[in-house]
């Protein structure tokens, strides 16, 4: 090997180290007493500050939560015999052909329809061909192969938001096919729907249930069900350790998805598996499954 290639070699090395500092994909190293006290304190600070708007901690109070999924779409579709028999938070629904989606709240109850409760702070993030999307791949994974298209249950996609994406002032808005022509529903199953979150009017029940989504105090909710879930994990020993549990893994979580950043960007740049693991601290395995990633270099 010549000099010159190894000079190469070696402001490619520093380069990436100057990538990795500018990312701050920081090294998991244990954390002293005090440091660890100080994160905790941050942690509960944190945690006081959380709302049902907030999707993380959403996730938490509706995960397994039937009553309180019951509660949200006997409101939200107006629709008190609702009878939910499943809910669980954060479910995955692959598409092998594109885009994967993560479902913030999926329930079904005893009828057979199903629902995709979505909560946005973001206004990009509750963007109408999302609503779309999500409606879409619900029905890809809700019918079985060789199955009559008949047999597709009726779906409910629901968006949560912070703002008034729709921007007409309404409190809920309920999006449905047409016959254009003879001014009739289609009446298809598929339904999306966007919740106004800026209507909290005290004195309609979905204006109390939006009021409750943006309390920070469980005291001040409307609603007994959920203001017990949020005082749980905010105030009681266990729930708030689970807290603190769950904000530990997301950031390992962040930590990771940087690394696995940088790692494919070093890869795609051509750098050897073993300097890529040393510098993101990831193993090698890991380098290499990340490797069969990538393009194949010409």
């Amino acid at each position: 090997m010549t000099l010159e290639k190894l000079k190469r070699q070696r402001a490619e090395l520093d380069a990436k180290i100057a990538e990795i500092e500018a990312n701050k994909v920081s090294v998991v190293v244990p954390l002293d007493e005090a440091e660890r006290e100080k994160q905790h304190q941050e942690d509960l600070q944190r945690i006081r500050g959380f709302r049902l708007i907030d999707d993380d901690f959403m996730n938490v109070c509706f995960d397994g939560n039937i009553e309180g999924a019951e509660l949200l779409l006997k409101i939200i579709l107006d629709k008190p015999d609702i009878v939910v028999e499943q809910v669980t938070t954060q479910k995955v629904m692959k598409n092998l052909l594109g885009r994967d989606i993560w479902l913030d709240i999926d329930a079904h109850d005893a009828s057979g329809k199903e629902y995709d409760i979505e909560v946005q702070r973001s206004d990009k993030g509750a963007d109408r061909k999302r609503a779309r999307y999500h409606s879409s791949i619900l029905d890809a994974h809700l019918l079985q192969p060789k199955e009559d298209f008949s047999a597709l249950p009726e779906t409910f996609v629901i968006f949560i938001t912070e703002n008034d994406v729709i921007g007409r002032n309404k409190p809920l808005y309920r999006i449905e096919r047409h016959i254009e022509e003879i001014g009739e529903r289609f009446n298809d199953g598929e339904h999306i729907v966007y919740v106004n979150g800026e209507n909290k009017d005290g004195t309609t029940e979905l204006g109390k249930l939006m009021h409750d989504f943006f309390c920070t105090d469980p005291n001040d909710m409307y609603y007994e069900h959920l203001a017990d879930k949020v005082r749980y994990f905010k105030e009681d020993e266990k729930g708030v350790a689970t807290m603190c549990k769950a904000m530990e893994e997301m950031r390992n979580e962040a930590v990771d998805r940087d690394r696995v950043h940088i790692a494919l960007k070093m890869l795609a740049d051509g750098l050897a598996i073993d300097k890529v693991a040393q510098y993101t601290q990831l193993t090698v395995e890991r380098i290499k499954e990340l490797a069969k990633m990538q393009p194949a270099r010409p």
